[in-house]
């Protein structure tokens, strides 16, 4: 059984997801770009405020990209916190190829307990909780009863076909290091067959069963990984950081994830 904080994450994403998709039906993005030279859409901001008008209920802190900067200072003392993106892969909806997410995790003492990973336009949500698991189910956003969705969840990971090694790497950013480690991959399984997908949806499918390894060397931010990371987790991955070689934590001083590699 899920916990209140699960449910009101899963309730946030469908609602965003309404909004999101009806923005990108219309074509009508009014595309912004932020300091960093990212994109910002008006979907991004439509998703942040139905997400955090959820989240408030809960009285746990919220830590948003497209939200207000908040000082480690006070982060720091926070003991648990919301860490959401409102729409993960902002170019992959702009090119409207679907591949886009609406994340949102529950961090505690910097692990994610809780993450939910919304596919608007694929339908696919993915959601999971520390010591109940984690799950997938497709949604349809214009006939959903939250109750039935989570009574038809199936358990992560899926079983699976034979296949061979299969890495996951980003449609957007594949660095020279990540086509390295792909080549160190090949010598080690021979064949390797290689999926290029978008935003948080990577680390799903290594959740899901249908990849073995996402070697990140690139550069991600924690609203980018700590829903997926959860649903790994609780399907029986890791996420590692390359320099520590542990888990990867979250709210730290500097929000610029390390490299990681998850399998």
């Amino acid at each position: 059984m899920i916990s209140v904080n699960t449910r009101i994450a899963i309730e946030a994403a469908l609602e965003a997801g309404v909004e999101v998709l009806k923005i990108y039906h219309s074509g009508d993005f009014e595309v912004e770009t932020k300091e960093d030279d990212s994109p910002l859409t008006k979907a991004d901001k439509a998703s942040h405020q139905i997400i955090c008008s959820h989240l408030e209920a809960s009285n746990i802190p919220i830590l948003s990209e497209e939200g207000q900067s908040i000082p480690y200072e006070t982060r720091k003392k926070w003991e648990a916190l919301w860490i959401l993106d409102p729409i993960d892969g902002t170019k992959e909806f702009i090119k409207r190829n679907g591949e886009f997410t609406v994340n949102i995790a529950l961090v505690q003492k910097g692990k994610p307990t809780i993450g939910v990973v919304f596919a608007p336009a694929l339908g696919d949500l993915y959601f999971s909780e520390k010591g109940v698991g984690a799950f997938k189910v497709k949604v349809d956003l214009n006939n959903y009863q939250l109750d039935t969705l989570l009574s038809e969840a199936l358990a992560l990971p899926l079983p699976q076909e034979q296949r061979p090694f299969t890495i996951v790497a980003s449609r957007s950013h594949l660095s020279e290091e990540t086509k390295d480690y792909i080549e160190k991959m090949k010598q080690e399984h021979g064949e390797v067959k290689l999926i290029s997908k978008g935003s948080s949806l990577k680390l799903c499918m290594l959740a899901e069963g249908v990849a073995d390894c996402y070697p990140r060397f690139a550069p991600t931010m924690e609203w980018d990984t700590a829903a997926g990371q959860a649903v790994c987790e609780a399907a029986g991955f890791q996420v590692i950081d390359w320099t520590t070689n542990a888990p990867m934590k979250y709210n730290r001083e500097h929000l610029t994830n390390p490299w990681f590699i998850v399998n």
